[in-house]
């Protein structure tokens, strides 16, 4: 077997004991590390019993080392307040955004790495995302030359839109929840997402929560489990 070593975290093998059929790659927010999103493994198993679940660290540590967190790509200047009072702003900050291409080289490695470990095809990989992982996600998994199983993204953005119709690759189905009480990254952000996919004909779903913050609930939860699912499954 590969070995897997571009990026090290928590994983859980299938449910059933058997050999994993698929693959779920979980990328987490800026300041926070791969034991944030297995939790969510066990949930998603119960529908995905056949699943290898892999939650890779970031590979660079946040600012100071502060408690051991890990980020993708630096946020300096990044100021959710205005986004909120300026919808032009919003998008424009987000256009501005872009992922550091250290940090996506190294993940499009790993997640190399993990299909050739299981002797998977890429379209039995889906990527999800939270927060900063969903802007690595979305920007990684468009642009891989073989298209993946999906991509399922929470309380998180789509950057570098002007970019995308130059740099994309593949398209898999993507699947976007924000709840619309985020103060993090704003509610704004899925609809600026959405119309960036729509321009490059991705097909997407998406799914609002109301009065959820920036987190994952258990209506995301189960709107995500059946994206993964229908994809993956």
């Amino acid at each position: 077997m590969a070995t897997i070593d571009a990026l090290r975290g928590p994983t859980l093998m299938p449910a059933s004991g058997k050999a994993a059929t698929s693959l779920v790659v979980l990328l987490h927010g800026y300041g926070s590390n791969g034991d944030d999103l297995i939790g969510l493994a066990p949930f998603f198993a119960r529908v995905l019993p056949n699943t290898a679940f892999y939650s890779p660290n970031a590979p660079h540590l946040l600012e100071g080392g502060f408690m051991g967190g890990y980020q993708w790509f630096g946020l300096a200047g990044y100021d959710p307040a205005a986004m909120m009072r300026d919808p032009k702003y919003l998008a424009d900050a987000f256009r501005a955004l872009r992922p550091g291409t250290a940090a996506a080289a190294v993940l499009d490695n790993y997640l190399d790495q993990v299909l050739a470990h299981h002797g998977l095809e890429a379209g039995r990989l889906a990527l999800l995302g939270f927060s900063q992982g969903t802007m690595m996600a979305l920007h990684v998994g468009l642009r891989r030359e073989k298209q993946i199983g999906g991509i399922l993204g929470y309380s998180g953005a789509l950057t570098g839109s002007d970019h995308l119709a130059a740099e994309i690759k593949s398209k898999p189905p993507v699947a976007l929840v924000h709840g619309d009480a985020d103060p993090v990254v704003p509610f704004g952000a899925m609809a600026e997402a959405e119309h960036a996919l729509t321009s490059v004909g991705v097909k997407y779903e998406s799914h609002r929560v109301r009065g959820l913050q920036h987190g994952i609930d258990g209506e995301a939860a189960e709107f995500g489990a059946a994206f993964l699912k229908r994809t993956i499954g």
